[in-house]
């Protein structure tokens, strides 16, 4: 793959904050491995031309085919997967920009992005943002072992074109990031020389090799802004991370009782444990609330929002009730007659699960919440939990799949629509706070504050659930956080940035 090719596939990699995965070459999905029906039905057109790789694919373990034979693959499997099968356009699969040779990884991008429906949701917004490509060692390493490769600084961005507000949204421990100092709310000047504004395609592909990169080893000097210090230099290599998806847990002790608190930022396999360990520290000092922070994640394996779901609520509301019912294009017939996905009450070492059993929890929500976080909401609102949601809209993905491998590289075109114990799931647009209508939830609209640290009561979003949670009543949301509703109006005309689609997802894998 060309330097091009590199920049263009780790840019797509990371393509709108993201958590995920599948296992990729076999396919694992509710209750069951792959195989049967399933299998044939997500595979029937296109396993005539599966694993025929082009030469110059730098993922494939064999070859023996070529690029015209992979895009065959590519559009037989959205003919039988996809969930808008019937919504794909025409696209001429030999024009240049999918034929490059020299670029196997960039030309299967472009041909898959262009196959995507470009139909649109009630507000506007594109009804498939998430669907992408992977080369699949990438997801395998993340969703499996936690690890990705980064600096241990996470950024949130306001919008994908300038103005960015590009800022760290918090900073995993033990990282080099961490050691030298990077804090929550530091917010980007430059790297390596280029504006976080810059627009222009070389810009961008420097800040998406810099702040989302696909490669270990390129290091990186960043420039930041920092609240009463001023700016600050920092030089960073990127390296293999383990993530730490439950950044923190604690027990606040309020007039009315202790509430607990778990900042949970995304559902990869390691998890499970954490949430385990979290929950049962909650339940040994008897919280009687709950404020659950999905602010920063993005979704991931769908088996992880059912066990947390479960444990929040405990086994009397979860009863023989669905978690998620997964609904398939009208082709996959024994897929739509699967039983729906349950609430699961056993870990994947078939230990009975803790649980808190709640009646209400309270959810700190942003723009970067999405798919398995959005589908805990969903799941628990479906057996009467009284979700009370505290932050900004959501960014509305109901829709998941389970990863595909052909000559290395993972599909993850959307195969189903997720709807709880009540058939709800029309929540493209996103859940929002105290708004009308099926997708408003009570509580609160308020500010992600990025001048404290995650889990500080005096925090902008948790201050504003345990005041609500004291009197019912709003804070005001103050003019010096970042507004609330600025994710609706940001947004410039130039090259857009993108994050990470590995962390912006709903996937199945079986827990079992």
């Amino acid at each position: 793959m060309g330097v091009q090719g590199q920049q263009k596939a780790g840019a797509r990699v990371r393509a709108t904050w993201v958590s995920l995965l599948a296992a990729a070459a076999t396919l694992t999905a509710c209750g069951g491995g792959g195989g049967g029906d399933e299998y044939n039905e997500r595979l029937a057109g296109s396993q005539q031309y599966a694993q025929q790789c082009a030469p110059t694919n730098p993922y494939a373990s064999t070859h023996g085919g070529s690029l015209a034979v992979e895009k065959q693959w590519v559009r037989a499997y959205l003919n039988d997967a996809y969930l808008w099968y019937d919504e794909v356009p025409n696209v001429n699969a030999g024009a240049a920009l999918y034929s490059n040779t020299s670029d196997v990884y960039g030309s299967l991008d472009n041909y898959f992005e262009a196959l995507k429906t470009t139909r649109v949701t009630t507000s506007g917004a594109r009804k498939d943002q998430f669907s992408f490509i992977l080369p699949t060692s990438t997801s395998d390493a993340l969703f499996e072992s936690g690890v990705e490769a980064g600096t241990g600084a996470n950024w949130r961005m306001l919008s994908p074109t300038a103005p960015r507000g590009l800022r760290v949204s918090y900073v995993t421990p033990g990282t080099e990031a961490a050691t030298k100092g990077v804090l929550r709310g530091d917010t980007l000047v430059t790297v390596d020389g280029v504006s976080g504004d810059d627009e222009t395609s070389a810009g961008v592909g420097v800040l998406n090799a810099a702040l989302f990169a696909g490669d270990t080893g390129g290091t990186h000097t960043y420039v930041l802004n920092r609240a009463g210090v001023g700016l600050v230099s920092v030089s960073l290599t990127t390296a293999a991370i383990t993530t730490k998806p439950v950044l923190s847990y604690s027990v606040i002790t309020t007039a009315t009782g202790k509430v607990g608190n778990i900042v949970f930022t995304s559902h990869v396999a390691p998890a499970e444990a954490q949430l385990i360990e979290a929950i049962s520290a909650l339940k040994a000092q008897g919280v009687t609330d709950l404020v659950l922070d999905l602010r920063y994640n993005g979704g991931g394996y769908l088996y992880i929002a059912s066990e947390l779901a479960y444990m929040i609520a405990g086994p009397t509301r979860t009863n023989g009730q669905v978690f998620e019912k997964l609904n398939y294009n009208a082709k996959r017939t024994s897929d739509n007659a699967r039983a729906p996905y349950p609430f699961q009450s056993s870990s994947t070492a078939n230990a009975a699960l803790p649980t808190l059993d709640l009646s209400r929890v309270y959810v700190l929500t942003t723009s970067d919440t999405c798919s398995a976080s959005e589908s805990i909401v969903n799941g628990l609102r479906g057996v009467n939990v009284d979700v009370r949601q505290i932050g900004s809209t959501t960014c509305g993905k109901p829709y998941g799949f389970a990863a595909q491998d052909n000559c290395g590289i993972s599909y993850f075109p959307i195969e189903f629509q997720g709807v709880n114990a009540k058939g709800f799931g029309d929540y493209a647009d996103g859940f929002t706070p105290n708004g009308a209508g099926a997708t408003g939830i009570a509580g609160c609209v308020a500010a992600d504050d990025l001048t404290q640290p995650l889990g500080n009561e005096n925090e902008g979003l948790l201050k504003a659930a345990l005041a609500y949670r004291a009197s019912g009543a709003c804070p005001a949301v103050s003019a010096t956080q970042e507004s609330a509703q600025a994710l609706s109006v940001l947004g410039g005309r130039g090259a857009a940035l993108r994050g990470r689609p590995l962390l912006s997802n709903r996937f199945l894998k079986s827990s079992r």
